[in-house]
């Protein structure tokens, strides 16, 4: 080895060294920063705690059979938790909070919402079927109305007023 190619190991070495000591340094400053701009309350709160947990939690459960699977059991949402929709007093409102979604557009082969010659067809099989596939369901050739549309949680009367106030806007 000559003596210049020692005189570049040297150098290189001492560059290299020098910036694994600066790499370190940055390194230590990040984490005296980062502790003490973190809130380690934060971590130590029971409310994050299980925030994290509720987060983490695998979302199915599997029934074993012959086992006692009582985990497993649904459970109502504690008081104030749950999320109850509006129940609309009318038919009108009844059509603007639920069954604009489909009529207003046409979704899944839906009448349209005044259309007088996709109503007309429907009006001709009479009010007592147009409120059973309202209620109960139905699926056609040309698309499908889910029971309720959806909303099973109204009542039949509220339904048929709906059925009404489309009956009488597509006549």
């Amino acid at each position: 080895m000559s003596k210049q190619d020692t005189h570049f190991f040297n150098t290189f070495s001492m560059v290299i060294g020098l910036l694994i000591v600066v790499a370190l340094m940055i390194f230590a400053l990040a984490r005296i920063v980062g502790d003490r701009t973190q809130l380690r309350d934060a971590y130590a709160d029971p409310k994050f705690a299980a925030s994290t947990e509720e987060r983490v939690r695998p979302f199915v459960r599997v029934a074993v059979a012959g086992k006692n699977n009582s985990a497993l059991k649904i459970e109502a949402a504690p008081q104030g938790q749950g999320v109850a929709l509006a129940v609309p007093k009318d038919g009108p409102a009844l059509y603007e909070a639920v069954c604009r979604t489909c009529h207003a557009t046409g979704l899944v082969g839906a009448p349209k919402f005044a259309d007088h010659a996709a109503w007309a067809p429907r009006i001709a099989k009479g009010k007592t079927l147009l409120y059973e596939h309202a209620i109960k369901g139905f699926t056609g050739t040309t698309g499908a109305m889910p029971p309720k549309g959806g909303r099973t949680d109204l009542t039949d009367d509220l339904i048929k007023a709906g059925v009404d106030y489309l009956v009488s806007k597509g006549q």
